[in-house]
């Protein structure tokens, strides 16, 4: 979606210009600066040359359009009703704007055995998965991503640490991202038999993303839009363009409270009139972490807006609140 009005002009939308981390920059400060920059202004970012192979992640979008494409009764054999498997959005109702929501999507969670302690959480436990007799190889494809994307993940969140004035492994601790969430989501956006001339659709209402980060790939079809200031009555909105081989990257909802609200949590949603694909990597700490203002957020004259909370309780509340149809625009919402 470049600069444009809409083709009935009923709207027009400007292109965020975002900050672009390069991991393979030495200068861990010069990125640090960028990301610091990037998140105090609209919490995201572009993150390039991060390591996974254009294979793999053309592997994984060419699975993610053969589930999709499955049958409806296919597809609809991993319904769970929990935060992993297949759901759509159809028929679903955004409670802000009153439009339907469109679109459909695969969750995975950490894969853990019912026997597991931590199985019950709302981001382990067992996934569903597609026959091997139908997708075959899809299963493994899908976890060999999930675990390449965890590493670039935990790379970015180096680089945070650094820009909060922390030491570079203050993430990386056992107790924090020792046993961190990989939540993944693949995302289809239908558009068939779509009139180019009205409205566009819309695929995901506005929200705030609840974990530390957010890492995105696209296809080149654009969708995404941000809201600089989700607390203005007239909110703004802006267009973010697919880049090539890049993560689009977005602060969540714990790194905003974690932060003491200096870096902000990106109000998004998706406006779309073509099919669309994308897949979502949201990057939660271990259940056991105490989400907590950070040492360098806080002060005397500027104390913790947040009381601390563990990890799984604040996901629980999320959880509730997904099932319960409300949509998590703020980090005060949790």
């Amino acid at each position: 979606m470049a600069d444009h009005a809409a083709a009935n002009g009923k709207e027009s939308y400007v292109t965020a210009a975002l900050n672009c981390i390069d991991l393979s920059n030495p200068d861990i400060h010069q990125s640090a600066a960028l990301i610091k920059q990037a998140c105090m202004d609209s919490g995201i970012f572009y993150v390039i040359n991060h390591g996974i192979s254009e294979e793999l992640m053309a592997e994984v979008f060419a699975q993610t359009k053969k589930f999709f494409t499955l049958p409806w009764e296919e597809k609809m054999k991993l319904r769970t009703g929990r935060n992993r498997g297949y759901d759509t959005r159809s028929k679903k109702i955004d409670s802000q704007t009153n439009k339907e929501l469109n679109g459909e999507q695969f969750m995975m969670v950490r894969e853990l055995p019912y026997s597991d302690k931590e199985a019950e959480n709302p981001l382990t436990g067992p996934n569903v998965w597609p026959s091997a007799d139908i997708l075959p190889g899809w299963k493994e494809t899908m976890l060999k991503y999930q675990q390449a994307v965890l590493n670039v993940g935990t790379a970015v969140a180096r680089i945070i640490a650094v820009a909060l004035d922390l030491k570079v492994d203050f993430f990386d601790q056992p107790a924090f991202l020792g046993n961190a969430l990989p939540y993944v989501s693949l995302n289809h956006y239908g558009a068939e038999d779509v009139d180019p001339s009205k409205e566009y659709l819309l695929g995901t209402p506005a929200h705030c993303d609840p974990p530390i980060i957010t890492l995105l790939a696209t296809d080149d079809v654009p969708g995404l839009q941000i809201c600089k200031d989700k607390h203005a009555k007239a909110q703004i909105w802006q267009n973010v363009s697919p880049l090539k081989g890049a993560f689009i990257v977005n602060t969540g909802n714990t790194l905003e409270r974690m932060s003491n609200c200096v870096f902000r949590s990106t109000m998004h949603r998706v406006l779309y009139r073509q099919d669309r694909y994308t897949i979502a990597f949201l990057l939660y700490p271990s259940n056991d972490a105490v989400i907590e203002c950070i040492p360098s957020c806080k002060s005397a004259e500027n104390p913790p807006k947040f009381p601390p909370i563990k990890s799984d309780e604040l996901l629980r509340v999320i959880a509730n609140d997904i099932v319960a149809g409300r949509v998590t625009r703020d980090a005060t919402d949790a």
